[in-house]
């Protein structure tokens, strides 16, 4: 099916496409790799009067590190954030889900924040930002500029705390030091690719070997990516034995209404949910063991 017809707008720079949402951002939506948002005008599930292209903006591109923090610009690819040797070595877990996104073709046009900003309920990156407790850098028209907690920006599926004349413009996530092992793992759709169940996991060990901090993100479960705080109640301050983890992982769907389709019941969801958090939390530990 052909999208419906379409006002269309390329930006050259930030400023300009702030000016344009400023002034017209009640119809607008904005266009990055376009693997969301494309499919769903195809299929009349959204219908804007306005396309606004940020596609070739250069400093909304690429990947640093500042002190303790990776900044990773919105239109960064997620093959960009797969290859990189600095997310590679400061932050894992994130270039481990970003190989698991979609095919490669998606991979080398999608974008970290057209993902974010999209909020699909059953995407890869949601359940690493929420275990790692990320932070999203908003501009808006005339320089302002917000930080928003990934809890407080995903709202519910595909809504997002961004407002119409605003735009994701970084990605903020810790440095992953010490003895800290992280994991993502997932049960993907057979055809689509999406995560039936992802589980991100970060652990953390003390000098004795007992969990010092745990922070475990799940998607493709509800109706959102969630931090599965139940588990990582239950892992705290004990050692990381088969039955610790097996003990947190049964928490992995607690508190949650859980998701059902034609694919998988809510009872089979939940089921790998469990499954996943513990692979995810066995995964994360044994790094986190083998860390200096």
């Amino acid at each position: 099916m052909y999208p419906a017809a379409v006002d269309y707008r390329r930006a050259s720079t930030l400023e300009e496409a702030l000016a344009i949402l400023a002034a017209d951002g009640s119809r607008a939506k904005v266009l990055a790799g376009g693997h969301s948002l494309l499919p769903m005008m195809k299929l009349r599930l959204s219908n804007p009067g306005l396309l606004v292209d940020i596609g070739r903006l250069p400093e909304l591109r690429g990947i640093r590190r500042e002190g303790d923090r990776l900044v990773i610009g919105a239109l960064t690819t997620h093959h960009e954030v797969e290859t990189s040797p600095l997310v590679r070595e400061a932050c894992p877990v994130l270039a481990e889900a970003a190989a698991e996104v979609g095919d490669m073709q998606v991979r080398n046009r999608g974008t970290v924040g057209g993902n974010l900003a999209h909020a699909d309920p059953a995407s890869d990156l949601p359940a690493v930002a929420v275990a790692l407790d990320a932070e999203l850098v908003i501009a808006g028209a005339g320089g302002r500029r917000r930080t928003a907690a990934i809890g407080d920006f995903i709202l519910g599926p595909l809504v997002t705390a961004l407002g119409a004349d605003e735009l994701l413009v970084e990605l903020r996530v810790p440095v992953l030091a010490g003895r800290t092992g992280s994991a993502y793992v997932k049960h993907p759709h057979p055809a689509s690719g999406y995560a039936v169940v992802g589980v991100a996991a970060v652990l953390t060990l003390g000098p004795d070997g007992t969990c010092q901090s745990a922070r475990v993100g799940i998607t493709g479960v509800s109706d959102r990516a969630y931090r599965a705080s139940g588990v990582e109640q239950v892992i705290v301050g004990r050692p990381l034995d088969d039955a610790t983890l097996r003990d947190a992982a049964a928490k992995a769907a607690d508190g949650v209404t859980v998701n059902s389709d034609l694919y998988a019941s809510d009872a089979y969801r939940a089921h790998l949910s469990r499954v996943y958090a513990e692979r995810a939390l066995r995964l994360a530990a044994q790094r986190a063991r083998a860390a200096s």
